[in-house]
């Protein structure tokens, strides 16, 4: 009788004790906001809650051990549990082999030059110790109306271009969360401008807060890896390199530290367009428009702080494909009139998908196939393809007012966020389309 007690008293403490852990996990996050520690907790409250979650399925776990050493009693169940142990050990290992150091995630392979796409356990460490250090991007979306001052017809001059490397806090959407690597805060980086027969002198500072070495590999550069084996840079170091421009047309630059697509894909970034003599034909309004593919572990839609799912990336299956860094990342920053002539500079940040970009309700007067302003342009054209790290410049004249829809035609990818739209304001023209608008506010568009 004693003894049926005893156990009996045991299992009310551990339920209780249970059940305090339990509130205490659930109510941590939200006393830290009440107490104004930052407003990053409110991201990590979904962890704690998932923690919440994986300690009821745990305290489960030891009711259901206890029940078995009870019915087992001693040797039998250390044989046993020393079995399943044994048996989960030989699974793992034959599965996947050893850790792969102190990395995360632990067991993660890859056949790439220099490092894979795993981080060191100590720069995850750090980002947690110092996570409210970070800066907090309240838009991480670059504006797509800010492209330079055309240079038009001149002699080659020197270009100096500064860039900085941050890592920084930022919505993908609403109370979701990404660790995001830019250039200058912002996805995509700057958009470059030079003209043939430039020399450009790039100086690229890595930010102190950084946990990262990061670099540049400009795809206009003619030089060892694009200026990436030159540029190089600690946290709170500073490197120039200076290049000729040889070709014009437009090109992506991004970060090339190994393990490169995995800072590529944390949104490192951008385009430098390079003038051909004589400049560019005018129009009247230019955008700098860029895709780009973030992978993290928790699914689509998921709130909270996210973590970069490296397997995800190796697998080509990334969670979000979004122009300008974010979803609704262009919404609102792009408007033309009637009768405007429009330049989109399109790059695809990638680094696995290609894009099909399309806009919906318009008819491409003029493409620059894979970014290369030359005299073999395309024109009448629907849908213009564009390789991970390729670019593209398409032309088109608006003549009736209303939204049009940025795509990229694999239209799967509208629910993952690659969508933006022109708002086109002015005259309507019934020659050039007439028709009934009363449903219009459910067609999408």
């Amino acid at each position: 009788m004693k003894k049926t007690q005893h156990s009996s008293s045991s299992k009310r403490k551990i339920v209780i004790g249970g059940g305090v852990t339990l509130v205490v996990l659930i109510a941590f996050p939200f006393v830290l906001s009440a107490h104004g520690v930052g407003e990053l907790y409110s991201f990590l409250k979904y962890l704690f809650l998932q923690g919440a979650g994986l300690f009821i399925a745990l305290l489960a776990f030891l009711f259901l051990l206890t029940h078995l050493a009870w019915k087992l009693h001693g040797k039998k169940m250390a044989a046993s549990f020393a079995l399943f142990l044994f048996g989960i050990g030989v699974f793992t290992f034959v599965t996947f082999g050893l850790p792969n150091g102190l990395q995360f995630p632990a067991f993660q392979q890859s056949f790439g030059p220099g490092d894979g796409p795993t981080l060191p356990i100590m720069n995850v460490f750090k980002f947690f110790q110092t996570m409210d250090e970070f800066e907090r991007v309240p838009d991480i979306a670059q504006n797509p109306d800010v492209t330079g001052v055309a240079h038009g017809a001149r002699i080659g001059k020197v270009v100096e271009v500064s860039l900085e490397t941050k890592e920084v806090l930022s919505e993908m959407a609403p109370d979701i969360a990404f660790n995001y690597w830019t250039f200058n805060g912002q996805v995509p980086g700057p958009f470059v401008r030079a003209t043939v027969g430039d020399t450009v002198k790039l100086t690229l500072t890595n930010s102190l807060s950084s946990l990262h070495h990061h670099n540049i590999d400009l795809h206009a550069v003619t030089g060892p890896g694009g200026g990436a084996v030159v540029t190089t840079v600690a946290p709170g170091d500073t490197k120039s390199f200076s290049f000729k421009a040889l070709h014009p047309g437009l090109y992506v630059y991004h970060c090339a530290v190994a393990n490169v697509p995995s800072h590529m894909a944390h949104g490192m970034y951008g385009m430098i367009l390079i003038e051909p003599e004589g400049g560019l034909p005018s129009v009247d309004k230019e955008f700098y428009v860029m895709q780009g593919e973030f992978y993290s572990t928790g699914k689509l839609g998921k709130k909270g702080l996210q973590i970069f799912d490296a397997q995800k990336m190796l697998d080509g299956r990334p969670e979000y494909v979004v122009f300008n860094g974010r979803t609704g990342g262009l919404a609102g920053k792009m408007e033309a009139k009637v009768g405007d002539k429009v330049r989109i500079y399109f790059g695809n940040g990638g680094v696995n998908l290609i894009s099909s970009f399309h806009v919906i309700g318009e008819v491409f007067d003029t493409v620059y196939p894979e970014g290369a302003i030359d005299d073999n342009a395309h024109h009448h054209v629907q849908t213009t393809s564009v390789p991970a790290g390729g670019a593209t410049i398409v032309e088109f004249g608006v003549e009736y007012p209303g939204n049009y829809i940025l795509v990229d035609h694999a239209l799967a990818r509208l629910d993952k966020g690659a969508w933006g739209v022109l708002t086109v304001k002015g005259e309507k023209d019934p020659e050039v389309f007439d028709g009934d608008f009363s449903g219009a506010a459910t067609s999408g568009h």
